[in-house]
């Protein structure tokens, strides 16, 4: 038997000059060859392995993760106090080759591919979900749109319809006092009717005040819509008021339920699931237990035929270059450069700048910078060809592995990707996000053990196990598996809660009149 105890940190590349410390650490513990810490260092956070000079790359995961402000010794501990984006707010050079990094998929054959069991709809879309929503124009009609589901959920008139999952009010903050033209009203747009569209609502009704902005026929007439036994719009003005609208709604959901119900599920192969890739609340393990894990599953996914989408492009910041290599052409390559360079420009508008993001509890669980928080967030990407790049709530429809531009922010994000049809959702949290995504179900993946035995209600998968001996291989199978059986039925720990109808949040860009 070996009296060698495990390393107490963890190098994740050859060219690293910084380790993760496994557990916290005091000072004087003794690492291999003669570096002792010089001070404690946290769980989770980052310690120097190699004398680090004043203004000389940190390096993480064999990348620039930042710059020292001041001289690094060998054992202390690497974090904002000596650790900065340099003196350009990180705006290095990073090397774009487009396509340079592709490998190609390894496709599972027809017959042997992975199936589950999901709604299918009447265009061919699938849903793993059978709701009935409700959806508003303006936050003036949010009120009437909450007391209709809550009419209808608490009257008892669901119990005769099984196969339907709820009735969920969809409300939000905008909708007027913005211009009728422009990028805040069209992501608006794409955002509504992207929620009525999407595969998981067997029926959806839109309410609206009557004098905003947003004008119901206007959206109707963009997308060519025409109301049907699943689609049907009204407003509190054109009813005679609040209570008339909230009587006229119940008497609509009441029609729809029988025919959202008659929707059974059936087997549909794995290439129909649109899988939403987040992560939020992210400490200094995502990178290296979680993501990387859910990158395994995505590449599982789309050798399966199906759609992963990576999003947050505020969070894939540094680390873009990486996807470039992955682009299946110069064009979608460029697309995704072009978006970095608008964030660039909407921070330096706003006063803010890229490095505002991570957050406090981000730092406070061992992530520095943006740098740093990228490379770890961009590895839910898995290694697939980048197949597309998407504006804000666009509708996805090529498949495989494709990128949606959205705020880190996770609702925001999130709303943005089930607009473009994302019908399940992986979630990723290191500090212990509280996140729900009515009408997708959310899986929420924990990157460590204390994590989720500590918050076991909210989280259902363990990934810090990657950390005691568990293979990313056998994690990502692991969490492939756990996707299939939540789009045929099992309810996450989420929705077991009842998160999810809070979650629904725009992205508001523009003037607010």
């Amino acid at each position: 038997m070996s009296d060698l105890k495990p390393s107490p940190v963890l190098v994740l590349n050859s060219a690293d000059n910084v380790a993760v410390a496994l557990d916290n650490l005091a000072a004087g513990i003794r690492l291999d060859g003669d570096i002792a810490t010089s001070q404690r260092i946290p769980k989770g956070h980052k310690l120097a392995i190699a004398a680090i000079a004043e203004g000389e790359a940190v390096r993480k995961f064999g990348q620039i993760i930042g710059f020292a402000t001041k001289p690094i010794s060998p054992g202390e501990w690497v974090h904002e106090h000596n650790c900065g984006m340099g003196a350009e707010s990180g705006a290095f050079e990073r090397a774009y080759e487009f396509g340079a990094g592709i490998s190609p998929v390894d496709f599972v054959p027809q017959s042997d591919r992975a199936t589950f069991e999901g709604f299918r709809r009447a265009n061919g879309k699938v849903g793993t979900r059978n709701y009935i929503g409700i959806l508003t124009s303006v936050n003036c009609s949010a009120t009437v749109a909450r007391y209709i589901a809550d009419a209808v959920n608490r009257s008892g008139m669901l119990d005769d319809y099984p196969s339907i999952d709820g009735v969920v009010p969809f409300v939000h903050g905008t909708g007027c006092g913005m211009s009728g033209q422009g990028e805040g009203f069209d992501i608006l747009s794409r955002t509504q009717w992207g929620y009525a569209a999407n595969p998981n609502l067997g029926a959806a009704l839109l309410v609206g005040l009557g004098c905003e902005v947003f004008q119901i026929g206007r959206m109707k007439q963009t997308y060519g819509i025409t109301e049907d036994d699943t689609f049907q719009s009204f407003t509190i003005q054109g009813e005679g008021g609040t209570r008339k609208a909230i009587e006229q709604g119940l008497e609509r959901i009441r029609a729809m339920l029988p025919i959202a119900a008659r929707a059974q599920r059936e087997t549909i192969p794995a290439s129909e699931l649109v899988l939403a890739l987040q992560c939020g609340g992210s400490d200094g393990y995502s990178g290296i237990t979680a993501n990387p894990a859910l990158g395994v599953a995505a590449d599982i996914l789309v050798r399966n035929g199906g759609t992963a989408i990576l999003s947050e492009t505020s969070e894939i910041y540094g680390a873009e270059h990486l996807l470039t290599r992955r682009a299946v052409s110069r064009a979608v390559g460029e697309k995704l450069i072009e978006r970095i360079h608008w964030w660039e420009d909407y921070c330096a508008r706003n006063g803010g700048e890229m490095n505002n993001n991570p957050s406090p509890g981000n730092k406070a669980g061992g992530l520095t910078t943006i740098l740093e928080k990228s490379l770890g967030a961009a590895a839910k990407g898995g290694t697939t060809p980048l197949n597309a790049v998407y504006e804000y709530a666009e509708p996805v429809t090529v498949r495989g592995f494709v990128f949606m531009d959205t705020p880190g922010f996770d609702p925001v994000s999130a709303t943005g990707q089930v607009a473009g049809g994302a019908n399940v959702l992986c979630f990723t949290t290191g500090r212990g996000s509280a996140f729900g995504c009515k009408p997708v179900p959310s899986i929420k993946l924990a990157t460590n053990s204390d994590l989720y035995r500590r918050m076991a209600d909210d989280m259902d998968i363990n990934c810090g196990d990657v950390l005691e001996g568990v293979s990313l291989q056998e994690k990502g199978r692991e969490i492939f598996e756990e996707i299939l059986a939540v789009a045929s039925g099992k309810r996450t720990k989420s929705e077991l809660l009842g998160y999810g109808d809070s979650e629904f949040a725009p992205w508001q860009v523009g003037a607010v009149m």
